[in-house]
């Protein structure tokens, strides 16, 4: 659902990874927020300076300049001090930025800064675990091979000596990677258990409370599972997971709960709804 964004004082925040690595994007979504709403632009230079200048912004709507990285951390830290209900975030993704865009942002610096300005606020659900991180968008168990970064097939290696025997070598490590062996429970419910090994489970906030929840067999060894639940537990062997743009682990066991409409993101008005 989303409604009208009514704060016209902003508190721009300019990641430092953002101003390192695409100056000019964020010199025009500076110029383009502060020609429309009064602005103030802070400059942190580490973690804790972004923590406090966050702190600090009284009755100004946070405005993020920076990648997926930078908003997992605006939210988690509004999570942290339980601001997070409260308070509507604005981004202009500079960088990285599937989770931004998976989420309704626009691409490019003048398109979002002007969503920020224009837009309306959607309530969005997200995950939060048992060690109260958060995950906006997609999680991952375990985390995205590296298989999806190889383009060639495995019959046509790089024609490079160099190439073709780093190649191989990597091949032969993604077909000898090991099965999962994890337990799933849903809503309280196991749909699978140690003894049916698993190649990935991915969950994702798909809105109304619950997170879509994909579970997909290792080789031959049964079907895949589709199912929403509000709560997922993963109980196993020590494993890695993505949440976003960060990989977390080795745990044994880690639960999920949907929050519902647990924060607001200023989207332009009429987009599509937000997906991963």
């Amino acid at each position: 659902m989303a409604t009208s964004a009514t704060s016209e004082q902003l508190l721009v925040i300019i990641d430092p990874a953002a101003r390192q690595g695409d100056g000019e994007s964020v010199r025009i979504a500076k110029d383009v927020l502060s020609a429309g709403a009064a602005a103030k632009v802070c400059l942190p230079d580490s973690p804790e300076e972004f923590a406090r200048m966050l702190g600090r912004r009284g009755s100004r709507r946070p405005v993020v300049i920076g990648d997926d990285r930078a908003l997992v951390r605006a939210v988690s830290l509004l999570h942290r001090h339980r601001e997070l209900s409260d308070c509507v975030l604005s981004v202009v993704p500079v960088g990285s930025m599937g989770l931004a865009r998976s989420l309704g942002v626009p691409p490019g610096a003048v398109a979002a800064a002007r969503a920020v300005l224009e837009g309306s606020v959607r309530r969005l659900d997200l995950l939060v675990d048992d060690s109260d991180g958060v995950v906006l968008g997609c999680l991952g168990i375990p985390p995205a091979s590296v298989r999806a970064a190889v383009p060639e097939p495995v019959g046509a290696p790089p024609a490079h000596p160099w190439l073709r025997s780093t190649y191989r070598t990597l091949v032969r490590t993604l077909a000898s990677r090991p099965a999962a062996r994890l337990r799933v429970e849903i809503d309280g419910e196991t749909v699978t258990d140690l003894d049916h090994p698993v190649e990935t489970v991915s969950v994702t906030p798909v809105g109304r409370g619950v997170a879509s929840v994909e579970i997909h067999p290792f080789a031959d060894s049964g079907s895949a599972v589709v199912t929403s639940a509000r709560t997922i537990t993963v109980t196993g062997e020590d494993f890695h997971y993505r949440a976003d743009a960060v990989t977390s682990g080795p745990v044994r066991r880690r639960t999920w709960r949907v929050a519902e409409g647990a924060w607001g993101l200023v989207v332009p008005r009429g987009g599509p709804e937000a997906g991963c």
